[in-house]
């Protein structure tokens, strides 16, 4: 089994609901060089969906979703940039 990698980042979204948790992800990756890790906390079982669909649609990398006391947390790495 692969260790995942340790985030470069931590977003905080419990409490927050669908769109929002993918809203900050995405807001947050802006500041990020592709390759880093973002995690994401949340308690919105929507997340755990939204979080990989717009991953793939944005170009970002889905690494893991895990479930924790306090709700999930959700790794993502991300992609280069898009073409021009």
């Amino acid at each position: 089994m692969t260790a995942l990698p340790v985030p470069d980042l931590t977003i905080d979204a419990i409490g927050l609901r669908c769109p929002l948790p993918v809203l900050r992800a995405r807001k947050r990756l802006e500041a990020l060089a592709p390759g880093q890790v973002l995690c994401l906390l949340a308690d919105d079982p929507m997340a755990a969906i939204d979080l990989p669909h717009f991953c793939h649609e944005a170009g970002h990398v889905f690494l893991s979703a895990e479930e924790t006391p306090d709700g999930l947390r959700l790794l993502l790495r991300k992609g280069a940039p898009g073409p021009g």
